[in-house]
């Protein structure tokens, strides 16, 4: 297991207008995180081959059900990447979603060797050192702090999404989404992995990003947490696109045609742990 030792200056501000009553959820760039200036990036040889990198990435990455991993180049000028995107989102969003990426990339790090692109749909990874199958715990969580549930519910939600962190760590595509009926309303949960750690590294990643921000997100009624290597969503709408029968806590399976949160003038705040 390896973890980030770049600074990070990683802030989210978002406003959302109290005027609508509800609106579907929407993509957005969370943030990105560069490695140091590294003046040898100017080569042309490194350049072409994280090019070709990125490409390869858009190309491929929506086709094979959101993950893709590849290196290009040879020796020092090899460049590793992979992009995740969403379990719920389509494959033209997810292409969609990697390119705005890649043009981030390029934009926000154009010198560096070593890079992390967060979009709220999916994430890119590159790097000149390989980083396949190591797990990282660096991570970030964000949530909408005018809203609080009781104390008892904040506890029933962190138990669920603890069972779902396990549960989608046990999946082929390390992805899984749930719903938690409290009798008065429902909880719904997402948790993912990228897919080149195992099974016991998912569920390892998943359980650190709960316990190390259970102070930040525990009685919230929405929240997120995205790293290198995992990601959870926790909100009090349903807020993910349509997939075929989520496991369902209290009730029974459903399957869903939208996805909807309510805007109400929050303000998103995140915090790194490196």
């Amino acid at each position: 297991m390896k973890t980030l030792h770049f600074a990070a200056v990683f802030v989210i501000l978002l406003t959302l207008s109290g005027i609508i009553t509800c609106y579907a959820d929407i993509n957005m760039n969370l943030g990105s995180q560069c490695s140091v200036d590294d003046k040898s990036t100017a080569e042309n040889e490194f350049q072409i081959n994280r090019r070709n990198l990125l490409d390869s990435l858009a190309a491929n990455g929506p086709f094979q059900n959101g993950f893709y991993k590849t290196q290009t180049g040879e020796k020092s000028v090899k460049v590793y990447g992979l992009v995740q995107c969403r379990g719920d989102i389509s494959a033209n969003d997810c292409g969609n979603c990697i390119n705005n990426m890649t043009k981030e990339a390029l934009n926000s790090c154009p010198k560096s060797k070593s890079v992390w692109i967060w979009f709220r749909w999916c994430f890119l990874r590159y790097s000149n050192a390989s980083f396949f199958g190591s797990m990282e715990l660096s991570s970030g969580a964000w949530s909408n702090e005018t809203n609080f549930d009781d104390p008892s519910m904040g506890s029933k939600g962190l138990d669920f999404m603890g069972r779902l962190a396990s549960n989608a760590s046990k999946q082929p595509l390390k992805f899984q989404t749930s719903v938690l009926d409290v009798g008065r309303g429902k909880r719904y949960g997402m948790a993912q992995c990228t897919r080149d750690i195992n099974q016991d590294e998912c569920h390892k990643c998943l359980n650190n990003q709960l316990v190390t921000f259970k102070e930040i997100i525990g009685n919230k009624r929405g929240w997120e947490t995205h790293g290198s290597n995992c990601f959870m969503w926790y909100n009090y709408h349903h807020f993910y696109f349509n997939i075929s029968t989520p496991a369902s806590e209290g009730g029974r399976p459903s399957s869903h045609k939208g996805a909807a949160i309510a805007p109400v003038a929050a303000v998103l705040a995140l915090l790194m742990v490196l």
